[in-house]
């Protein structure tokens, strides 16, 4: 509350608003949690929640294609070739295919890694170290992009076929900005970890995180924390009502405790 307090002072409808949910979050989670927060913040909330649970390796990673799959979309898609490596890489001289099978790997290994340890606090031990390594940790952003990506082209070949599709993608596509995967990489992928992040784009993907809070949800909610359960659709992590209880969003330098079983921390800006 002390957060809340000290980012939400005015008395707008939007601060009434948010007061409200962070009083009501602060009831029902058990545990804070803060990690850094910079232009990456709704992938390393994502990614990090994903990481840390206890479940198998996802079925896509197990794919022995899977690092086969920058070749095979720049290959159909050549505008692809766009695509913007994070700060971290530039002035580098990385090839685009090379780099991005690389993140895939890591990304892969990374989580397998993960998935075999038994305990909680095992998990723990090792995402805080990973996500300490920022090698490491901005080139696994850079696979969770391409898998976004690939997921949009999937998405919108479907759409575009007359598919059902879910109702995030509906959204994201009626964009201005994001009317087809082309304009979402160089309008919101290309732009993550240089002058923005996701939030904005994953705030209208849908009512994921509804469940999670009955204070006005489609405002307080939409706006602070669904992208940390939308981002898990594009992974291929299964959401829900339990899944909500675990966010892990970002604000600050470095990482702080863990106090316990549920975790929360509000998504600030970089310090």
């Amino acid at each position: 509350m002390d957060y809340c307090k000290k980012e939400w002072r005015g008395n707008t409808q939007k601060a009434i608003c948010m007061k409200k949910g962070y009083e009501e979050v602060s009831q029902k989670f058990t545990s804070i949690r803060r990690v850094r927060g910079d232009n990456y913040c709704a992938l390393r909330a994502t990614l990090f929640q994903a990481m840390s649970q206890p479940a198998a390796l996802p079925h896509w990673l197990q794919d022995p294609e899977l690092t086969l799959l920058p070749e095979k979309l720049i290959s159909k898609y050549n505008w692809i070739k766009q695509w913007k490596l994070g700060l971290k890489f530039e002035g580098k001289s990385e090839d685009l295919v090379d780099k991005i099978k690389e993140s895939l790997t890591l990304l892969r290994t990374k989580w397998a890694g993960l998935a075999e340890l038994r305990t909680a606090e095992a998990r723990q031990v090792a995402c805080d170290k990973l996500f300490t390594n920022e090698e490491e940790e901005y080139s696994l952003y850079e696979a969770v992009k391409f898998l976004m990506l690939n997921r949009a082209i999937e998405l919108y070949d479907d759409k575009e076929k007359g598919k059902e599709v879910p109702f995030f993608s509906v959204l994201l596509f009626a964009r201005d900005t994001s009317s087809d995967p082309r304009q979402l990489l160089r309008n919101h992928l290309n732009q993550v970890g240089h002058t923005g992040g996701l939030e904005q784009v994953s705030c209208t993907f849908g009512s994921t995180l509804a469940q999670n809070s009955s204070f006005n949800h489609q405002t307080f909610v939409g706006q602070k924390f669904r992208s940390s359960v939308v981002g898990c659709s594009w992974l291929g992590v299964p959401g829900g009502p339990d899944w909500g209880r675990r966010i892990h969003v970002q604000h600050g330098r470095g990482l702080g405790p863990s106090l316990g079983d549920s975790s929360f921390s509000p998504c600030g800006p970089s310090s």
